[in-house]
């Protein structure tokens, strides 16, 4: 689910929350609020495609990867360019 900025200007979430929450209170018996809060928050929290902490920084450590794989690639090609025009004898590009 992705949240868009026009949804997001039609509803007021922090408005939706408390309505939602008022009215587990209403419809739950005292034993169950704190599953119900949990799952209220829970699909509150994921229309804004939230990750863990955890998620984050396995993506961070990928794209350092995936960024250093890229400059050594691009160094590499810059070097066989350079061969390339020496054999040729053209300027490289």
């Amino acid at each position: 689910m992705s949240c868009t900025l026009a949804a997001m200007n039609e509803r007021n979430p922090v408005a939706e929350l408390r309505a939602r929450f008022a009215e587990a209170l209403r419809n739950s018996p005292a034993q169950d609020l704190e599953k119900n809060l949990q799952a209220l928050l829970g699909a509150f929290f994921e229309r804004f495609d939230l990750a863990a902490r955890e998620d984050l920084e396995v993506h961070k450590k990928l794209l350092e990867r995936a960024q250093a794989k890229l400059a050594a690639l691009e160094t590499r090609v810059a070097e066989l360019e350079a061969r390339a025009s020496q054999v040729s004898g053209e300027p490289p590009p």
